[in-house]
């Protein structure tokens, strides 16, 4: 029997509790503004330990320089956010016959997920959806015998699908919180081992195999829906920070030189204030990019196969 991977997305990542929540968890804006407020206090704080910094600035024209650049590049991001945002958009449309196919194909799929649950039809909502595999999956889980292994993996399914189940529950389609959920339902190990046990004993363990095999596909279509929709709300984020990060960069341009702000606050030349506060706002877009890919990265990367494939670092028994 192979060994049981950590079941928990974030076990099976190997990060620090604290990265895993950043990179997956935390509020995508909340993690925008932090990225923001980083950067400005690391350039205040380089403000205060370089000697002469309100000189430089007023030297020549560094401020244009970097303000021109920040103005092209906050122009070409949105300009490929947007792009991006229609190649995700063109995926929905079709001609009749395509879209036919699709709603045949999903309306196929829940008639399997109704058979296997013995219901005349299956849930509507995603998380209900998903709930009734998990708890399918668990009720097949305790017919499982045959000794040791198939206990093992009968309580491995209980104990991921109770606490799939119970953070499923009350949540609603559109937050991270139901794929969040179902991607520590590690179900790929769970698949593999049940067709080993089915093709041995068969009964309870095909049955649990067959429940299993309905929730990878179901899985990954609300994870394709997610990231369609996270990537719908990037572009709509990218926008609304963009024109107030164009119309900072080209006040700055256009009204700021090095006459303009005089003195010190708190011990830092006040024209390197302004400047750090003001490159800060124009690479707002950028943070909002960067704070909604990194989720969108790190979920693609943890969930790459589909089945009984598992692509992690694992010991095998001769037999696995």
């Amino acid at each position: 029997m192979s060994d049981r991977p950590a079941d928990t997305m974030r076990e099976r990542a190997g990060r620090s509790t604290a990265v895993a929540y950043l990179l997956v968890d935390a509020d995508r804006r909340l993690l925008a503004v932090g990225l923001a407020g980083a950067l400005f206090l690391a350039l205040v704080g380089l403000a205060a330990l370089l000697p002469d910094v309100g000189a430089v600035l007023r030297s020549g024209d560094p401020i244009g320089t970097l303000f021109q650049a920040l103005v092209g590049a906050t122009v070409t991001g949105v300009t490929l956010v947007l792009t991006l945002n229609q190649v995700v958009l063109s995926q929905e449309l079709g001609a009749a016959g395509d879209q036919r196919g699709r709603m045949e194909g999903a309306l196929s799929f829940r008639d399997d997920v109704a058979a296997l649950l013995g219901e005349p039809a299956a849930p509507a909502e995603p998380s209900a959806f998903l709930r009734a595999l998990l708890e399918a999956a668990a009720d097949r889980a305790d017919r499982l015998e045959g000794g040791e292994e198939a206990d093992r993996l009968a309580a491995s399914v209980r104990e991921d699908a109770a606490r799939a189940t119970d953070r499923l529950e009350g949540s609603t389609f559109g937050t991270f919180d139901v794929l969040s959920a179902v991607l520590d339902f590690n179900y790929s190990w769970k698949l593999y081992e049940a067709r080993r046990l089915a093709a041995r004993d068969g009964g309870a363990a095909a049955e649990l195999a067959d429940c299993l095999a309905l929730f990878g596909p179901a899985r990954e279509h609300f994870k394709t829906l997610y990231v369609q929709s996270e990537l719908i709300d990037l572009s709509r984020a990218v926008t609304a920070t963009a024109l107030p990060a164009v119309v900072v960069a080209v006040s700055v341009l256009a009204f700021l030189n090095g006459d303009t702000v005089a003195g010190t606050v708190a011990g830092v030349d006040a024209l390197a204030l302004v400047v750090a506060g003001a490159v800060t706002v124009s690479l707002a877009p950028f943070f909002v990019l960067l704070s909604y890919v990194v989720r969108i990265a790190t979920v693609t990367g943890r969930t790459l196969s589909i089945g009984p494939f598992l692509l992690r670092e694992t010991d095998r028994s001769a037999d696995a």
